[in-house]
């Protein structure tokens, strides 16, 4: 459990980069939610195939592929909901809403992660 954890953490500090350079990227041409929410998507399935293969060394299903969404439902509202917040409420800018919005859904995205993608394990 501990190496997983740490793998989950190190896969999402390689997911965050990679979601955040794609947000910059979309914002050129987007509005600020619908860049996070293209990054977020592509950013997923990228997360998917890394946990797949360093964190519980499984090997991809299209079932478990087509769950582990649900692993990011969680995630997903609390990160836009934060970005919203940041933006429009706090007015603090959309460049760094995204990191700062993140952070709080980690340990519950990890404990559905594992539950998606190990089976029957209690996180």
């Amino acid at each position: 459990m501990k190496r997983q954890i740490l793998t989950f953490a190190a896969v999402g500090v390689l997911n965050t980069a990679v979601y955040y350079c794609l947000y910059l990227l979309f914002l050129i041409w987007l509005p600020y939610l619908a860049a996070h929410v293209l990054a977020f998507v592509l950013s997923m399935v990228g997360s998917f195939f890394l946990n797949a293969r360093f964190t519980y060394r499984i090997r991809p299903t299209w079932r478990k592929f087509l769950l582990f969404p649900l692993t990011n439902v969680t995630n997903f509202l609390i990160t836009t909901a934060g970005v919203y917040v940041i933006v429009d409420v706090l007015h603090a800018g959309s460049r760094f809403a995204p990191l700062l919005a993140s952070a709080a859904a980690i340990p519950v995205t990890f404990v559905v992660s594992r539950w998606v993608m190990l089976p029957g394990s209690l996180a």
